[in-house]
């Protein structure tokens, strides 16, 4: 079986707006109907299966199968937009991995976007942190300094992705930060 995208999935990546988390939308942006879930586990990890069979559920998924019936018409916004949450809270919980390594390469590539000079200059703190102190700390201010820089929901979504990637017990110095 090989997965690939619904119009729905490449609206739901290009708006950034849905109700995915940061699996699920790297899962989406592999399933490009060429590779097949045991890649997609490789690549993932073990809970890949589970997050294929969810994201067909709501709808952004089709397999080979499926793909002549991809034609027609999506189901509704409204009922895509329950779907993940439902199929979310029916799932057993999955512990994600975490580090602060994807962490600081996430955020690097947050500040690398901005074009300004504090960003760059906390760019260049971060890529040069060593510390795990240090680090927390540089990422600390690039989260404070961010809403200046960019809209707040932008800034909303970014510490999001970063309390998926962070590991838990450094969670809590970063939930303080909104």
């Amino acid at each position: 079986m090989q997965p690939r995208k619904t119009d729905l999935a490449r609206t739901a990546l290009q708006a950034h707006r849905a109700p995915l988390d940061m699996r699920q939308r790297r899962l989406l942006i592999l399933c490009d109907g060429q590779r097949s879930i045991a890649e997609l586990t490789a690549l993932l990890g073990q809970d890949a299966a589970a997050m294929v069979i969810q994201l067909i559920q709501a709808g952004y998924l089709v397999t080979g199968a499926d793909a002549a019936v991809s034609t027609q018409p999506a189901p509704s916004v409204a009922a895509a937009t329950l779907a993940p949450s439902a199929a979310a809270a029916s799932a057993a919980p999955v512990e994600r991995r975490r580090s602060l390594v994807a962490a600081r390469i996430y955020v690097l590539g947050i500040l690398e976007m901005q074009r300004h000079p504090n960003a760059a200059a906390l760019f260049r703190d971060l890529q040069q942190a060593r510390a795990e102190g240090e680090v927390l700390r540089v990422m600390q201010s690039a989260l404070q300094v961010l809403p200046a820089l960019t809209s707040e929901g932008y800034c909303q979504r970014v510490r999001q992705r970063l309390m998926e990637a962070l590991p838990v017990e450094h969670c809590g110095a970063f939930a303080a930060i909104a």
